[in-house]
């Protein structure tokens, strides 16, 4: 599908059915080109090219696949330089029309060869808008506006400023060594030692954005709607338009096209005006009345087909930006018709109604789930009416917030308001109704929402058919948060206390049960760890659930079980819930344990209560084989049943879903120990009568040891109702109460004795590279470690005995919580200001969190604008309309002491700094980086300049500087599971040295995962990646070139244009385009992943130290050799700090800079770097090491070069001038030898293997920074 080289119009169609809004939402439209995954696999190119016929044009042939629709080809046409002005047409074939919803295999007498007649069709009202919106598409398709303004699934991608283009064609044309001369000289500020950290290069101008004026003004006419004489004359609407030479005309749409007519703008005259022409496309009159109009729109679209076409497909998901240019605001009348008829959800392609989203939502799920076909096409529409249903709550959210929307409850005061738009529900995140009273009102209120999207993914990734949930998005805008749902069947008609009929709507006082949803929630129960477990109503009876007693169950009108509220769906978390009377274990009492937080619904992760488990089952094999052993050693003689063979039942499965895996990590001795216990396990739980009577004490045992809740298998799951205030157990539960109170707090102690031990320690081993604030946080939630808990990571990373080590780690998380913590600040500094005064309000308090300007003073709206009359405060006003400005007082002083405080009781750790510059030097923090957490955070979006944060005379921001507040979104990810289970099966191939069969089964992966998310997703980014290296290993670097570069852009355009993992794609590149020798390229792409770098953390990362090594490479490669020498004395220093003097990596490093020396033939500091890089190898490796032997060489080399040197400049000062020199050999290094360097340090090795060849890292998502050791 996209792996053709040829990407253009195979990804066109890809693209064009990703993103065409099908009609409501889910019909007819899809399941053609849904089912191709099946075929991908079976018939792979069974393609065929049809002959299209279009009116004014060449005839010119199409490749098309049989699996395809109708319409996909109305996309590819609509898409096609010569063919993109039209948009209202059919397709024949012999004469017949062809059904747009129809597949081409079905079509009777399509075959290769046919040929296909584009017919005009007539325009009705809604064709003529398409054509329109089609038109001003085409006119704005490379202005980045949309990208900057974050709609449309619009983002920025800058890769084609530093590649000049397209990488695969320059590599064609230069493909001789020839050294054309390059200049290599980076700006100053990407310099090693520079202090300069500018942020206008962020977002380099591009050429083609200069736009080129087709038209000066484009817009609906005043004299719209045609009146009713004129209608039956087949007037559809009017347009107005001044031209590029100032001429300004009125056109008329109507049903045979669109041709000029007479009105003005104050005069109604609807007859023809001359030219008489009318032009079924609007591009063809435009091109008769305006000969610059013709020129600049054929300039355009060739350079429009020209772009790659990843830089122009729609996200999945709205990307931000938080930095844009000053842009020109130019009328655009698409744009103004749909801020006013407020498009709700894509009404104009589904006629007559908004989209029922629930109803979406919940069928997509029943779609059958047998086979493969069956899969992709349900993943792909649960994935697109998601991405959907994510966009418009998005939309509807800020509405609300904006006071746009009108509550359904008005008379209520703004906080209880509720909200009803495009069929979603909004609601605010206050306590309403003093709901969340105990536990921590509107603070627990807050965070409900996240914890209840949390429950929502889990129990949608564990997929139970017959158990619903509710779409839910929750999103963050101007410091209020909102929460969007789909909403129940009838649930608006009918009071709560009457529809729930599982679970508790008081916290637990009545509660009820069904044995409908008992059994759907016991289907969860296994792989959500949570136990079936009974507690007291307020009448004292017993009452069985199998979920936390909050979580609810209501039959919709549909008859569809759902379940909500399932903020609850995991443990709580005892280090942060204080509970009079129980002491905790003594790992969290030394860690100060338990805290009282703000609010008492801390859960444990998912992450934390599956590691838990695993290490449990881990523990229990090791205390089952050691009882084993030892029974061994005292009952020599008898042999149990179990050693003669008896075999395990064969449909005994073994009962913990993490057991291959985990026992897998076994190794040595214990290991046949722990085979024989896995046997008897399985056994046992089987209920086979072979196992004897002491085995079965052994499990016993062992079961009890790790707190199991069965006795004869390993089986742990929590009670998430302990705890929980309000909530009474029966008498004859007491027992089971005690166990699970004990797993709680044993959990809680793994936490803080295992957990945050091990991340530190990968941190310090360098197995986890976190860059900024974000990939810091994701790698603490990979392991379950919660975000309150960030002040015991820091605590734990000042105390370690490799603190040196963990430098990068203690300023990234010290920068994280100084922005976690203004965050907080923020949310509710921002609750108070009125829209009017919003970018004032959002200017001062940049200025006091970053500003060294000691007292900055906030702009009220102007004196002139405030009217007569003060209204009195209305108790309904919409939620963002606060009029207080209460903001305008807060000083840089209080500011920061408010963030120390913050930090203090919230993450528990002590900040030492009372102003920005303070930090800035305590911590050795980045002002621009600060900037860079706290804008993607709040959502904040400024003006790309340089600001002068360091002035004490004058604010570095002015209201001017903030151009927009974006929200930020939290929603569901639904994931491609088949594609995974191919991408993870490849990986281990890969791993295991079989790179032909890892390669196709990746192949395999990335054809399914467009099959579900389209063209662009994180996912299909990794795939891309591994897919490029893989290439390369095997030698085809164009092939790598080409995927590399998707990655690229997929990655800008997916995760963020400074994003780490963008940097990390954009060294990948650069090695591949220096393979390829297009050695400016590299160096340009190099340059820009440092400046990226040097803005998003600063100089001093061990991932910078990788990225200089590669720069100085290629510079010696061009022998530029004292800047290249810098770079690599840079990462010398920046490798000896993280890695320790006597690090591998040290050594190579030495290497490097010797090798530039002696291109300088500054044969002393070669020796003496090259001394120090064998020293360590013969330390680490030993004498006969082959690194130490090539060392030891490269040293006898150097020396002989030195003594000839010598030698020749003994003879110069003998002889004066007359001596006859011998011309020194100085030879320039050859390209090969560096790629050999640059492979080296990427981690990427060469060892033929079984005729194979085998990847030195860890796997695919390793950065490959390791010499392999």
């Amino acid at each position: 599908m996209l792996l053709n080289g040829d990407c253009s119009e195979s990804l066109k169609k890809e693209a064009g059915v990703a993103d065409l809004p099908k009609e409501n939402g889910l019909d007819e439209g899809e399941p053609g080109d849904e089912t191709t995954g099946q075929e991908v696999i079976v018939i792979q190119d069974t393609g065929f090219s049809v002959k299209i016929l279009a009116p004014g044009i060449e005839p010119f042939s199409l490749q098309v696949s049989p699996q395809e629709m109708v319409q996909e080809i109305h996309q590819v046409l609509m898409d096609r330089e010569d063919t993109c002005h039209r948009t209202c047409f059919s397709l024949h074939l012999d004469g017949n029309m062809l059904d747009h919803f129809s597949e081409l295999r079905s079509v009777e007498g399509l075959q290769e060869g046919s040929v296909l007649r584009v017919v005009e069709e007539p325009y009705t009202v809604r064709e003529a808008r398409i054509h329109v919106r089609h038109v001003r598409d085409l006119l704005k398709s490379l202005d980045p506006s949309d990208a900057f303004n974050g709609v449309d699934c619009n983002s920025l991608s800058f890769l084609s400023v530093f590649t000049d283009g397209d990488l695969g064609d320059s590599g064609k044309r230069k493909k001789g060594l020839e050294m054309d001369p390059i200049d290599c000289t980076p700006p100053e500020y990407i310099l090693p030692g520079s202090r300069e950290r500018p942020l206008c290069p962020l977002q380099p101008q591009n050429r083609d954005w200069k736009p080129l004026q087709c038209l000066k003004v484009l817009t609906m006419s005043g004299w719209n709607p045609p009146p009713g004489n004129r209608k039956m004359h087949g007037d559809l609407m009017y347009l107005f338009v001044i031209t590029a030479e100032d001429r300004q005309v009125s056109i008329t749409a109507s049903t045979r096209g669109f041709y000029l007519n007479q009105s003005t703008a104050y005069h109604f005259n609807p007859k023809p005006a001359s030219p008489r022409f009318l032009s079924h496309s609007l591009v063809e009159l435009l091109n008769q009345i305006s000969p610059t109009f013709k020129k600049n729109f054929a300039v355009l679209q060739k350079k429009r087909v020209q772009r790659h076409p990843f830089e122009r497909i729609a996200t999945p998901f709205q990307v931000y930006s938080w930095t844009a240019p000053q842009a020109e605001h130019a009328m655009d009348c698409v744009r103004a018709e749909d801020a006013y008829t407020s498009r709700l959800g894509y009404e104009e392609h589904i006629p007559g109604q908004t989209r029922d989203w629930n109803e979406e939502l919940q069928t997509t799920r029943e779609l059958p789930r047998k086979n493969l076909p069956e899969r992709l096409l349900r993943e792909r529409a649960i994935f697109k009416v998601h991405s959907d249903f994510t966009a418009a709550a998005t939309r509807g959210a800020m509405a609300v917030i904006d006071g746009n929307v009108m509550a359904i409850n008005p008379s209520e005061e703004t906080k209880m308001q509720m909200f009803i738009w495009n069929n979603i529900f909004f609601s605010l995140g206050f306590d309403v109704r003093d709901h969340y009273k105990d536990f921590g009102g509107d603070v627990a209120a807050y965070v409900a929402p996240t914890n209840d999207l949390n429950g929502v993914r889990t129990y949608n990734a564990v997929d139970v058919e017959g158990l619903y949930t509710l779409g839910t998005v929750v999103v963050d805008y101007r410091g209020y948060r909102v929460t969007a749902q789909s909403i129940i069947p009838g649930i608006l008609e009918r009071d709560q206390e009457q529809s729930v009929i599982y679970g508790s709507i008081d916290f637990g006082k009545t509660v009820v049960t069904h044995p409908r949803y008992l059994e759907l929630l016991e289907r969860t129960s296994r792989p959500l760890k949570i136990l079936r477990h009974r507690v007291l109503n307020d009448r004292d009876e017993e009452v069985e659930l199998c979920s936390s007693v909050e979580c609810k169950g209501i039959i919709g009108n549909d008859g569809r079980h759902y379940i909500l509220d399932l903020l609850r769906t995991f443990p709580p978390d005892l280090n942060f819930l204080p509970v009079p009377g129980e002491e905790l274990p003594e790992e969290c009492t030394r860690a100060g344990f338990p805290r009282t937080h703000r609010h008492k619904l801390c859960c444990l992760r998912q992450e934390l209560v599956d590691a838990f488990v695993e290490h449990r089952y881990l523990l229990f094999m090791k205390l089952a084989a050691l009882q084993l052993i030892q029974q061994k050693a005292s009952k020599v003689d008898t042999s149990t049943p179990l050693e003669n063979g008896g075999p395990p039942s064969s449909e005994s499965k073994p009962e913990d879903p993490l057991g291959p895996e985990a026992g897998s990590e076994e190794e040595g001795s214990s290991a046949s120990g722990l085979a024989k216990v896995k046997e008897l396990a399985e056994t046992i739980a089987s209920d086979d009568s072979t196992a004897d009577p002491r085995s079965r004490e052994v499990i016993h045992n062992a079961c009890k040891a790790v707190g199991s809740i069965s006795n004869t298998a390993f089986d742990i799951r929590f009670n998430p109702d302990i705890f929980s205030p309000g909530v009474r157990f029966p008498e004859s539960c007491q027992d089971e109460v005690r166990d699970q109170k004990q797993l709680l707090k044993d959990a809680a102690a793994f936490l803080l004795s295992c957990q945050i031990p091990g991340l530190v320690k990968d941190c310090a081993e360098h197995a986890v590279l976190p860059v900024d604030g974000a990939t810091l946080a994701e790698a603490m939630r990979q392991r379950g470690i919660n975000m309150r808990y960030l002040g015991k990571v820091l605590d734990l990373v000042v105390r370690s005995p490799a603190r040196d080590q963990l430098d990068h780690i203690h300023k990234i998380g010290i920068g994280e919580l100084i922005t976690r913590s203004a965050k907080h600040i923020f949310k509710t500094y921002l609750q108070g200001v009125e829209l009017s005064g919003l970018s004032a309000a959002i200017s001062h308090f940049l200025n006091c969190f970053l500003s060294s300007y000691p007292n900055p003073v906030a702009h009220l709206p102007a004196d002139e604008l405030l009217s007569k009359k003060r209204n009195k405060r209305r108790k309904n006003r919409p939620p963002g309309a606060a009029d207080n400005t209460a903001w305008a007082v807060m000083t840089p002083q209080e500011l920061w002491k408010n963030i120390c405080q913050e930090a203090k009781n919230y993450f528990d750790f002590g900040l030492e700094c009372d102003s920005v510059d303070q930090a800035v030097e305590t911590y050795g923090l980045q002002k621009i980086t600060l900037l860079r957490e706290i804008s993607l955070k709040t959502g904040i979006q400024i003006l790309l300049k340089e600001y002068s944060f360091d002035s004490r005379h004058k604010p570095a921001f002015t209201e001017e500087d903030v151009l927009n507040i974006f929200p930020v979104v939290k929603h569901v990810n639904p994931k491609a599971s088949d594609a995974f289970h191919f991408f993870q099966s490849g990986q281990a191939k890969v791993q295991q040295g079989f790179l032909k069969e890892g390669c196709e089964l990746i192949n395999e992966a990335l054809n399914l995962f467009n099959n579900v998310y389209g063209a662009m997703h994180v996912e299909i980014c990794a795939c891309l990646r591994l897919l490029a290296r893989l290439h390369y290993i095997m030698g085809d670097y164009a092939e790598a070139l080409s995927n590399q570069q998707k990655a690229v852009l997929m990655s800008e355009r997916v995760m963020g244009i400074e994003h780490p993992n963008t940097i990390q794609e954009y060294m990948h590149l650069a090695l591949y385009c220096f393979a390829s020798s297009q050695l400016s390229t590299a160096l340009s792409l190099l340059y820009r992943a440092r400046y990226l770098m040097l803005l998003v953390f600063g100089e001093d990362h061990p991932e910078m130290a990788l990225l200089d090594n590669n720069i100085g490479l290629v510079l010696h490669g061009v022998m530029e050799y004292d800047l290249s020498l810098r770079f690599l004395e840079n990462a010398l220093a920046v490798s000896t700090k993280y890695h320790g003097p006597k690090a591998l990596k040290v050594a190579l490093s030495h290497h490097l800079v010797a090798r530039v020396y002696e291109s300088k033939a500054e044969f002393r500091s070669a020796l003496q770097h090259e001394k120090e890089g064998y020293t360590i190898y013969k330390t680490q490796l030993g004498e006969d090491h082959e690194k130490t032997k090539e060392s030891s060489e490269y040293l006898k080399c150097l020396t002989q070069q030195a003594v000839a040197l010598q030698r020749t400049m003994n003879e110069i000062y003998r002889n004066g001038s007359s001596a006859n020199i011998p011309p020194l050999k100085f030879t320039a290094p050859s390209m090969t030898s560096v790629l050999e360097q640059l492979n080296v340090i990427n981690g990427i090795l060469f060892i033929p293997l079984r005729g194979k060849y085998w990847e030195s890292n860890s796997g695919p998502y390793h950065s490959g920074s390791a010499p392999p050791n």
